[in-house]
């Protein structure tokens, strides 16, 4: 059950607000689009703050180019795109003018650049241009590709060449230079008649751009404490005071003190007296003294071996004062055992971008699912024109796209996230012909890439590891026996969603004809190590660790509830997929981590529809380089196991998380100047059934800026090792359902202990940098 469900909004109602406090975020937000679409002048301090002022490609970025976009045949408009002066966001003209927010796209949100006819669109589209001339910019999320055609093709390279040093330097940009460049960005808007100057009136409005609602007695107090000269105006040096008040961080300068004594700073023996409370591994005066060099920003300190609060502040909010632990962020677990011991990342109707009903089909979905570190993708292949297979949701309204347009896509991007093996699910719908022609395309196309054969040095008794087939694809079709002719046999590998009502009845010839259908012994070959194989018993008398087995959802949760620990002993030997009801019109997601406390390996999920089920999914593979491999707990690679998740035994663990602050909550409605959200902060646990829970702070009134809760939320566990936390922020609405603001997912067993920065992101997984919750984890084990 989905844990916002569990809420009493009754309760809810009693319980007061916490009161807002002032403080600050330290690092870069989203900024909205100027009123008028493009810059008031040349972004020449945000070019300075970034190190790029003497750039000819980001200087005619800010001047702009007229581009061509590219949709269709037909839809093809030429349209102005420029950078804007903060030099993180681009504008664009659209043909009917739309809100501010619906002009721009970020920087922080583009996932690649693309040169040349390399996207589905201009491969089918912009065959009349040249493709030194075309560009793609592909988006993190759900958001569409950008197809460009720009006038020549040395302004496309201006464009391809200034993204790409515009996103480096972000990403090497450090806190305090994120600090500066959201200051002076925020001054600059709020500073309406641009005298560099700041009335009351103005310094509200700043405060409502970065999403508090402060009392104007305490603000106009502020105010004039920072108004030395007395003419209610702030000036620079005042307007740097202003800030400074503004960017206080209370709750951090508290643990500060507590740790650095008298003198207001820490010494090196005094950082390692903090790492040490803090739980961090291997905590040495060598290592305080490394942080101290690298986050430290004050070079007298520095030379000294001492760390000052803003440097203290620069560590906490840094990837190692996260709360996702560094050292699984890449490759650090076992690769070698065999591929039923890990948890693979598998996508569903992987080539859908909608519903399944009526939605495009694009070569794109498969590339967006690899970029998301997917291993595992589906190809639902049916008979084409021209003797060319395509793929599609059969019987439906779903548009078509050819079979070796996907394999192209195989390889062009199958590895450039990860080197671990990609699975093609084949869900297989054709006449032996154009089965022969999948066939062919797979050995033209992928070459070396394709596993056609077991491996030298592999045991035929146990499959082989990630590390042994880095780089290979893996076919998931049917397999001829051995003893049949080569015309082919009667088979079938369609996903059952009857299965329950097909196995309550005989087996016959007549109703084994009707659903069957042949395969070619040309793709059976290619069916190396997992072979798709109806599952009808759980204790086979010979181990098969090649076969396959496709469950529905209701299957798999029947098998769960029936079988329980003779599933778990069946997946730490053969591969099991699980897979959405086909009644899922909308193409909705089940919730995976049911199947996951089974050991089933591929879970796979409609990566085309966010939503809590894909969370899980993210954070579940958020560790291990994301490289779609996770290695399962001890209890469900046994072969003898004894664990049943329905029966886990008593808590072997607590945990407790203080909910302190947070930091820089996006504006939910960005066109409403006004609008600011009311956060709370729910933690909810996703496990075994026993240790599925939530629990949520109160909530703040009208301060989206530095919330504070103060509060302690404790849950009892039993199966740790199985467990996702996952982070939820939403905007509290008393009359009707809360507000998603943002979320961060991630195993507990990768959660470091002490005060955290947790990085929030949004419902499609994209960043919300520098939106940011301030928490103390506490992990005790019995």
């Amino acid at each position: 059950m989905l844990c916002g469900r569990w809420r009493s909004r009754h309760r809810r109602h009693e319980e007061p607000p916490v009161p807002a406090q002032v403080a600050a975020p330290v690092a870069l937000p989203s900024p909205p689009a100027p009123q008028d679409g493009g810059n008031k002048r040349p972004g020449l301090r945000a070019l300075k703050k970034m190190g790029l002022t003497e750039d000819e490609d980001v200087r005619a970025m800010l001047r702009g180019s007229r581009l061509c976009k590219i949709r269709s045949r037909t839809w093809k408009k030429e349209r102005l795109y420029r950078l804007q002066e903060d030099c993180l966001s681009v504008w664009f003209q659209r043909r009917i003018p739309r809100a501010p927010s619906q002009h721009i796209f970020f920087v922080q949100h583009i996932e690649a650049v693309r040169e040349g006819h390399q996207s589905e669109g201009l491969r089918r589209f912009g065959g009349a241009f040249e493709p030194a001339r075309c560009l793609t910019i592909a988006f993190k999320g759900r958001r569409k590709n950008l197809d460009l055609v720009a006038p020549t093709a040395e302004e496309a390279q201006r464009w391809v060449r200034g993204l790409a040093k515009l996103r480096a330097r972000l990403d090497a940009m450090s806190q305090r230079e994120r600090l500066d460049h959201w200051i002076h960005f925020y001054l600059h808007r709020a500073d309406s008649n641009q005298d560099s100057k700041m009335s009351f009136k103005e310094i509200k409005n700043l405060l409502r751009m970065v999403n508090v609602d402060m009392n104007d007695m305490y603000a106009y107090r502020l105010f004039k404490e920072c108004d030395r000269s007395n003419n209610e105006w702030l000036e620079e040096p005042e307007i740097e005071e202003f800030l400074r008040r503004l960017l206080k961080r209370p709750e951090l300068e508290e643990i500060f003190h507590r740790y650095s004594g008298e003198d207001r700073v820490l010494s090196t023996p005094e950082l390692l007296e903090f790492l040490e409370d803090q739980g961090e591994d291997g905590a040495t005066l060598a290592h305080a003294r490394q942080l101290i060099h690298t986050y430290e920003l004050n070079e007298t300190a520095k030379q000294h071996e001492l760390m000052t609060l803003d440097g203290f502040m620069m560590y906490l909010l840094s990837p190692e004062g996260a709360a996702l632990n560094p050292a699984h962020t890449c490759v650090f677990q076992d690769m070698n055992q065999p591929l039923a011991h890990y948890f693979i990342s598998s996508s569903h109707n992987t080539y859908l971008t909608d519903s399944q009903i009526g939605g495009p089909s694009s070569s794109e979905a498969y590339v967006r699912a690899f970029a998301q570190g997917c291993r595992c993708v589906e190809l639902d292949c049916w008979e084409g024109p021209g003797g060319e297979p395509v793929i599609y949701h059969g019987h439906t309204l779903t548009s078509k796209i050819l079979f070796r347009d996907v394999i192209q896509a195989v390889r062009d991007h199958a590895f450039t996230l990860s080197p671990y093996p990609v699975i093609l699910s084949l869900e297989n719908h054709c006449g032996l012909e154009q089965q022969a022609a999948m066939a062919r395309h797979l050995h033209t196309i992928l070459g070396d890439m394709l596993v056609t054969q077991l491996l030298d040095s592999q045991n035929p008794e146990e499959l082989p590891s990630p590390e042994q087939l880095k780089g290979r694809v893996l076919v998931k079709g049917k397999k001829l026996p051995a003893a049949r002719n080569e015309d082919g046999r009667v088979l079938s590998d369609q996903e059952e969603d009857n299965e329950d009502e097909d196995e309550e009845e005989e087996a016959g010839a007549a109703e084994q004809r009707r659903r069957a259908k042949q395969i070619s012994p040309e793709l059976s070959a290619l069916a190396v190590y997992c072979c798709a194989t109806r599952l009808r018993t759980l204790r086979p008398a010979l181990p098969q660790p090649c076969q396959v087995s496709s469950l529905s959802e209701r299957k798999a949760k029947k098998l769960i509830r029936e079988a329980g620990n003779s599933f778990i002993r069946h997946n730490a030997c053969q591969l099991t997929r699980v897979y959405p009801l086909g009644l899922r019109m909308n193409s909705a997601n089940y919730n995976p981590q049911e199947m996951w406390n089974s050991g089933c390996q591929l879970v796979a999920l409609n990566f085309q529809t966010p939503g809590y089920e894909m969370d899980l999914n993210a954070g579940r593979f958020l560790i291990n380089g994301q490289c779609g491999y996770v290695l399962k707990p001890a209890c469900l690679r046994q072969p003898d196991t004894t664990f049943d998740p329905e029966c886990p035994g008593p808590p072997r663990t607590t945990f407790t998380i203080q909910v302190l602050t947070a930091q820089q909550l996006p504006k939910l409605n960005a066109e409403k100047p006004n609008s600011i959200v009311d956060p709370l902060v729910r933690i909810e646990i996703h496990g075994v059934p026993a240790d599925c829970a939530c629990k949520e702070t109160n909530y703040v009134l009208n301060n989206g800026f530095n919330p504070h809760w103060g509060q302690t939320l404790q849950f009892q566990l039993r199966a740790p090792e199985l467990v996702l936390v996952r982070f939820v922020v939403e905007d509290y609405d008393a009359t009707s359902p809360n507000d998603f603001v943002g979320q961060f997912t991630l195993p507990l067993s990768s959660l470091k202990q002490g005060y955290r920065h947790i990085h929030l992101l949004s419902k499609d997984g994209a960043s919300l940098s520098p939106a940011t919750l301030f928490v103390h984890i506490c992990i005790q084990r019995s």
